[in-house]
């Protein structure tokens, strides 16, 4: 009798109802959501699974990411037995006893797959004892975890596999899943009650089917409602829609309240679309939006916080990243405001458009040939480091546009100090053109 039964799921006695998201699981990779970045056409795992080129691997990816289908779909396909063997339940012991089933069956001609569950729970010496089997062949190991491999799992056995990284699935990838799953549940749902159960889900397709089969048990008639939906979460379901008009208001709430120097103001709305599942990537980047639209040079760091802030957000994920989210909109709206160098861009921008596109004068183009420095390419340029504190009095504009000013700094935060130094080099300039003062601002 084997250790292990490799009987298929499928074949379970009739009167043990299994879950849903055991009675959705795909069986073959199309019908497998996600992860085209490794098993689209011509991707490397999904040609080594069709050419039945198998060698051991880790998989690496959120919770509901599909790491246990998949491992059970490239069994199946490649016509493998597969051992399910748990690292939270087992120890050398267990290990040795389904090695020697491994190798028995080896010794039949039949080739094994070991899917190892949260492989990252093993010690060194039990993620050593599957060293010699898998170099021998007797096995094709699988493992999965949600750690990061090269942190969890020893070198000598990640250097005998490949590691492929599965992402959280999108509300996009989640919803069809779902909508397939309604007849199986007995149940029936609107598009944005699904998308509510996706987004609750936080792309775990196993959270996502749980909370409908616990929705559809507290829905009488069959017809699953946001109150059912709440039941089942277990809170309130937001109104939230991330492609309507409520999306584009909670961000437009939160923009205005850093602005305004609101912290509390921004962290509550921050919360509410932390709350409804917004992508932590499309908030990040409109606080990124937020550090050079309203902070500008006000505070210089405001933008290295926030650029730290994404980073952190794409390397930690949910929920630890927000924390990141909530530190960088705090930083935002109590940091000095100017919109100045926004202004000066956008006032450039229109004179350009609006403008005669001047030509280079002729002092500030390079001469990289003889010809060029005779027709007088880079005459009268003056290299600034050959001049006291590097100011020289060279005008850097066309000459009809000599003079003309479009950055005015504000009287705020670092911005004080950069008006402060924009006056000496002016001053400067000045005395060395001998005018008396520096030219009147002509553009603002």
């Amino acid at each position: 009798m084997s250790l292990f039964d490799a009987t298929p799921f499928g074949d379970a006695p009739a009167n043990l109802k299994r879950p849903l998201a055991e009675r959705m699981r795909p069986e073959t990779l199309d019908d497998f959501a996600g992860q085209e970045h490794i098993l689209g056409p011509g991707k490397p795992l999904r040609s080594q699974i069709e050419r039945d080129q198998l060698t051991s691997m880790i998989l690496w990816g959120p919770p509901g990411a599909g790491k246990t289908t998949l491992a059970r779909i490239v069994a199946r396909m490649t016509k493998s037995e597969f051992l399910p063997f748990s690292a939270v339940l087992a120890g050398i012991k267990e290990i040795k006893a389904v090695m020697a089933d491994a190798e028995r069956l080896r010794k039949l001609g039949r080739r094994t797959i070991l899917f190892v569950d949260e492989i990252h729970r093993f010690n060194k010496a039990q993620q050593d004892a599957f060293l010699p089997y898998v170099e021998r062949g007797d096995i094709i190991l699988i493992g999965a975890t949600t750690e990061n491999p090269s942190f969890e799992v020893n070198a000598a056995l990640l250097s005998r596999s490949k590691v492929y990284m599965l992402r959280a699935l999108t509300t996009e990838e989640l919803v069809p899943l779902l909508r397939r799953a309604l007849p199986v549940a007995g149940a029936t749902a609107s598009d944005e009650i699904l998308e509510k159960i996706a987004v609750s889900s936080n792309g775990d397709a196993r959270s996502a089917y749980n909370t409908l089969e616990v929705a559809t048990a507290a829905s009488p008639e069959g017809e699953i409602t946001e109150q059912a939906v709440a039941d089942a979460l277990g809170r309130k379901v937001l109104l939230y829609d991330k492609a309507g008009e409520e999306h584009y208001n909670l961000i437009s709430a939160l923009h205005k309240s850093v602005r305004s120097s609101d912290p509390d103001a921004a962290l509550y709305w921050l919360g509410r679309m932390l709350e409804s599942g917004e992508d932590r990537m499309y908030i990040a980047r409109r606080v990124v939006r937020m550090a050079i639209e309203d902070i500008g040079l006000a505070d210089p760091r405001a933008m290295e916080q926030c650029i730290a802030m994404q980073q952190t957000v794409h390397f930690l994920g949910i929920p630890e990243g927000d924390l990141a989210l909530a530190q960088a909109v705090i930083y935002l709206a109590v940091a000095p405001k100017s919109d100045a160098s926004y202004k000066a861009l956008g006032a450039v921008m229109n004179d350009v458009r609006s403008g005669r596109a001047e030509p280079v004068p002729m002092h500030l183009r390079n001469a990289p040939t003889r010809a060029m420095k005779d027709w007088g390419y880079g005459t009268g340029y003056q290299h600034a480091h050959a001049f006291e504190d590097a100011l020289n009095d060279m005008e850097c504009l066309p000459e009809s546009l000599a003079g003309h000013r479009w950055y005015f700094p504000t009287e705020r935060g670092v911005e004080k100090r950069i008006a402060e130094r924009l006056e000496e080099i002016r001053a400067h300039r000045s005395r060395r053109l001998g005018q008396t003062k520096p030219p009147a601002p002509t553009s603002e």
